[in-house]
């Protein structure tokens, strides 16, 4: 084998590696979440860290009940969410790191290193924790107002065609499309912020702004697990698909905006019935 042939040998094989690596985050992102959803639906106090140790008589058969948020109750449901968002975004996030990677060398034969790309991934799956912690009170406030079940569902057709009818209007608006178009073009993203970055800090700033224009582009999406179901697990396997297709295919933008009328026409169908 040739120096040169080894050495994009090694590099192929570093790119697999970190491919795998992302992919087993993901796995075991979802793996919890499986668990965490089958522990819910078989008993739902389980999974539920305030009720712990309590053994009161006729508990497999009473129905589930909200929990009383406590600090710890509110770590475990921010810990379910930064999980949860993991297991989704990861796979959105790795043609991203990829090309990172592909850059990274480029520049480290011209003698100009930077940062490794765990330091954006990093910086992405960050700006998702932030929205975990968004989506944790937003929760709060919506078990507090009764608009989800304990099991964290609509608790009306009413609540959850308007969870519908603004996601629907928001892949119409323009700061979506801004956002989607910086998702959708990666290099040019990094180009407009300053490009790669030599040191960790700035490989993982960047990695955070691009978390948060992939943020502020499925927020609204992520937003109908409280219609469909936060452990609704086809629920949130078919919101990865899309928000994957969203950024991918040919015709994103026009692909978006007909499932935003979508569903608008199904939320305004769910609450007129």
């Amino acid at each position: 084998m040739t120096g040169d042939s080894a050495l994009s040998f090694a590099l192929k094989r570093d790119r697999m590696v970190v491919l795998a690596a992302l992919l087993a985050l993901a796995a075991l992102a979802w793996g919890y979440v499986i668990w965490l959803a089958s522990q819910m639906t078989s008993t739902p106090a389980v999974a539920m860290p305030d009720m712990a140790g309590m053994d009161m008589p006729g508990m497999d058969t009473m129905a589930p009940a909200f929990v009383p948020w406590t600090l710890v109750h509110g770590a475990f449901m921010f810990a379910m969410w930064a999980v949860m968002m993991v297991g989704m975004m990861t796979p959105s996030v790795a043609p991203m790191v990829l090309i990172y990677m592909r850059i990274a060398e480029q520049s480290a034969a011209r003698g100009r290193p930077f940062a490794p790309a765990g330091w954006f991934a990093a910086g992405y799956l960050a700006a998702w924790s932030l929205f975990a912690g968004l989506a944790t009170l937003a929760q709060w406030g919506l078990e507090t107002l009764a608009l989800i079940t304990p099991m964290m569902t609509a608790a009306s057709r009413a609540f959850g065609g308007v969870v519908l009818i603004t996601a629907g209007v928001y892949q119409w608006i323009p700061i979506k499309n801004a956002c989607l178009a910086q998702c959708r073009a990666p290099l040019s993203f990094v180009q407009r912020h300053g490009g790669f970055q030599a040191s960790a800090a700035g490989s993982l700033r960047l990695g955070l702004v691009h978390g948060i224009y992939c943020v502020g582009c499925c927020w609204a999406l992520m937003a109908l697990l409280f219609a469909g179901g936060v452990m609704n697990l086809l629920w949130i396997a078919g919101l990865m698909i899309f928000v994957m297709l969203e950024k991918l295919i040919p015709g994103g933008r026009y692909f978006s905006r007909l499932a935003g009328a979508a569903g608008v026409a199904v939320g305004i169908w769910m609450i007129a019935t």
